[in-house]
Parts: C-alpha cells; structure tokens; sequence
C-alpha cells in the first residue's frame, strides 16, 4: 500500500539519456518544452508522482524543476503545482517572396443541393436519446462489436424502413454503414470480386458515386434517359453496349439530380432483368422520407428484395455529420459484405436507435417535411413571378429543385450567381461525360440554407434568373 499514491499522477513520457539522472531529467524536460511537446502552461505531474514513475529519488526531481524554475522553463506556485512558462512567441519567419493565394470569399448565400438545413439538428432530442442510450448500454457494446452493427439498431430500422419505406428487411440482413458512400463503396468491392465487370449508372447523378465504382475496378457505362427518367429496357434491347453489366446504381424514388419518380413500368422492367441476369439492383433512396405529393412512392426493393440492395442514409434528415448509412442485402450477398467491413461506432448507432424508437425520429422527420414544402412552394412562387420563362421541376419530393434555363444560358447563369455570393451547380455539373449536353438549368438545394437566411438567398436567386 506505501505507492499507492503513485496510481494519482499525470503521465508524462521521458526519454532519459546518460547515466547522470539529474542531468539527463533536466534535458529531456527541456526538450520536451522547447519542441512544443509540453505547451505554455501544461501542468506537470508533482515531484513524487514522477519520481515514482521513473523510479528515482524524489528529491532528484525536485532539484530538476528547481533548475528549470530557475532558467525560466517552469514556474511553480503553491496550490498550483509546477507547469511550463508562459513564453514570448518567436518573432515570425519572414514572408516568402510569393505568398499563397488566398481563397475565395466564402459564398454569402448557399443553395447547393445534398444538404439538409444543419442549423435545425435536433440537439436537445439527440442528447436526450444519447445520454438514454449511453445509461443503458450493456457491457459488451464497448467491445470490438460486429461488424453489422449493434442488433438494437438493426431492430428498430428493420421497423421503420418496413413502415415507412416498404422495404422487406430482416434485421439479420440490415449492415450499418458509414454513410452511403461507405455502404457503395463495400458493394463496389463485393460485386467486384464476384467478377462483375460494369455497373451501370443514370445519365445524370452524382460523380463521386460513378467515381467510387469505377475506382473499384468497375466499368460505369451510363444509361440513356427521356422525359420518363432512366431508360432501363436499354439493358435487354442493347447487348453491345450493356452485356457485362452486372448491376445498376439507382434514384428510382426521387432521381438525382433531375427530379423524377422512375415509372411503375420501368421499375418493374429493371427488377426483372435483375432476376434474368442474375445482377442487382443498388438503389440509393437518399431523401425517401421528403415526399411531398399525396402519392407516395415505396422503395424498389420492396419488389424483389432478393435481387435489390437498398442503401439509406441519416445524412439528409438528420445530418451528414452522423456519418450513419444502412444497407438492406439480399441474403445471398451478407456474408460478403460483412467480410469487407469493420463494426461501425456502437454508441451513435445506440443512440440511433433509442431516437428512432422513442418516435423522435418520426416527428423530426414531419417537422422538416412541412418546412422543406413550404420553401418549396416559396421558391416556385418567387420563380414563377420573377422568371416566367424559367419552369421549375423535380418538385414532388426531395431537398432541391430543377430550374430549367433557356438552351445556352446555364454557364452565363452560374457566372452571375457567382458574381452575387450565391453558390448553386449547373445541371451540367451532374452530367456524365458521354452523355450528351441536351439541358440547361440549375440545381437548387432549398434545404441547406438556415432560415435566417433562406429569404435573402431566395431573393438573390432571382436576380440572378433570365
């Protein structure tokens, strides 16, 4: 029991050198402070606590911070113990010939789309369901874990996703991912080594989820559309430029960027050429919970979900910053999946869970939904009075809106809105590279901005329209 006082000191790692134990004390703490190691004011651990450590004799360290003391390295006060001086910045090196440009101005109004209004995070409910989590956490939720994800969240997205989404999951085939990119870039992986070639996208959607495929050594030839969305019977009526696709990349509920639902007989069409090929389906549902209209659309996968894997994500109704995703799989494909990831963090996941049980998800979720159609039906109202020729579309769902330029105007748009403070992307920007350019228009995110700002960002919008 004589160092049991020992167990109540800070660490502090020293590298001691020579055989003169005062000596090589005072250098190493020395060097320590003068590498930045231990910062202005950093307390040290007290003379016993590291005499103790070091397995030297107490007044050896001592005598070393009295040195140090002395030379204006420490100061020690009684009460506060011994810590690194507060010492004069060195002057600054001198400014180089040709300094870094700086970066732009920061945007004054943002209407980029793929993002939700952060500022109505619901904290207080948040915290609520982590401190409730936390609390009731069992022991072996702070181990390694498995790597589907804790077995309560399952559960609870296994009910939501079925009441709210149409999705057939069992929770035993629910993996919890990182976000979508994370769930994509492990079906990439998956569909890979089962020697799939290409992976087909839509014509217009997001390049980093095209990129991350084709990074996974996967062909992404990109599928034709027309005013009824993707043309999926492209992948039975032309072998030639779609017969080593194993698998589609979707938005069939709300398509991203151009807005659309994927009608019923398409939907139907892609899931049968799925169960002919024997491919899949990966459908990303990414805002599914923002639908606006009274017809609500279901998730694809409730049609095969042998042949469908569904992606989700908290990004949009919560907030990217969760980093939480899920990947409904056919069973065929689980243990694949499992084997290409790691246990996601189990504490968010638990917190998830509680949210989504105690029905704080479902009200966040409606609350956002009334706020994000009522910009909705601010927007097309300001756009209708100030741009009549300007058509507003994609608007039954979702957190963006396709407003459609004149042929030829979309780059002289982008220049103006850029010239306003106003970020917003071009249709353009979504497109893929061997699609052909038939459209002008911009993307507009009505759900990024917060609503202080929302009015003024709407205002410089349509002083920016033809």
């Amino acid at each position: 029991m004589a160092n049991d006082w020992a167990t109540f000191g800070s660490d502090l790692h020293l590298e001691l050198r020579g055989t003169r134990l005062r000596a090589g004390l005072v250098d190493a703490l020395r060097e320590a402070v003068r590498g930045g190691r231990l910062g202005p004011g950093s307390r040290l651990p007290s003379s016993r606590s590291l005499a103790a450590d070091l397995g030297m004799a107490r007044n050896t360290v001592a005598d070393a911070y009295a040195e140090l003391v002395a030379e204006g390295w420490l100061t020690a006060r009684q009460g506060s113990g011994t810590r690194v001086a507060e010492r004069r910045p060195a002057p600054p090196a001198a400014r180089p010939a040709r300094p870094p440009r700086p970066p732009g101005p920061r945007p004054a109004h943002d209407l980029t789309p793929g993002t939700p209004d952060l500022a109505s995070f619901p904290r207080a409910e948040w915290l609520k369901a982590y401190r409730k989590a936390l609390a009731a956490a069992p022991n072996e939720s702070f181990g390694y874990g498995d790597p589907r994800g804790r077995p309560e969240l399952r559960t609870a997205l296994a009910e939501y996703l079925a009441r709210a989404r149409g999705v057939h999951a069992r929770p035993e085939r629910i993996v919890v991912c990182s976000g979508f990119v994370h769930g994509l870039r492990l079906m990439g992986e998956v569909l890979r080594s089962r020697g799939v070639r290409d992976v087909a996208v839509e014509s217009y959607g997001l390049d980093v989820h095209a990129d991350l495929l084709a990074r996974a050594g996967l062909g992404i030839p990109a599928l034709p559309f027309d005013a009824r969305g993707t043309r999926v019977e492209e992948l039975t009526t032309e072998p030639g430029a779609y017969g080593k696709v194993g698998a589609v990349l979707m938005t069939a509920a709300h398509q991203f960027p151009l807005g659309g639902a994927l009608p019923p007989d398409r939907r139907a069409a892609v899931v049968d050429w799925a169960r002919g090929a024997g491919g899949f389906v990966l459908e990303d549902d990414y805002d599914g919970e923002f639908r606006y209209d009274r017809q609500r659309v279901g998730a694809l996968q409730g049609l095969d979900p042998d042949r469908v894997v569904y992606l989700g994500t908290a990004s949009k109704s919560l907030a990217p910053a969760l980093r939480l995703g899920w990947a409904v799989v056919p069973e065929e494909l689980v243990g694949e999946v499992v084997a290409a990831k790691e246990a996601p963090s189990a504490l968010d996941q638990l917190a998830f869970a509680r949210f989504l049980e105690s029905g704080a998800y479902d009200r966040h979720v409606r609350a956002m939904r009334l706020r994000y159609r009522r910009r909705r039906d601010q927007l097309v109202a300001a756009v209708a009075a100030h741009s009549p020729r300007t058509r507003v579309s994609g608007i039954a769902a979702g957190l963006h809106a396709v407003l459609t330029l004149p042929p030829g105007t979309e780059q002289d748009v982008l220049r103006a809105a850029a010239w306003h403070g106003l970020a917003v992307q071009g249709l353009d920007r979504f497109r893929r590279p061997t699609t052909p350019s038939t459209l002008d228009g911009l993307v507009v995110g009505y759900g990024t901005p917060p609503d202080s700002a929302w009015q003024s960002a709407l205002t410089t919008l349509c002083r920016v329209l033809p």
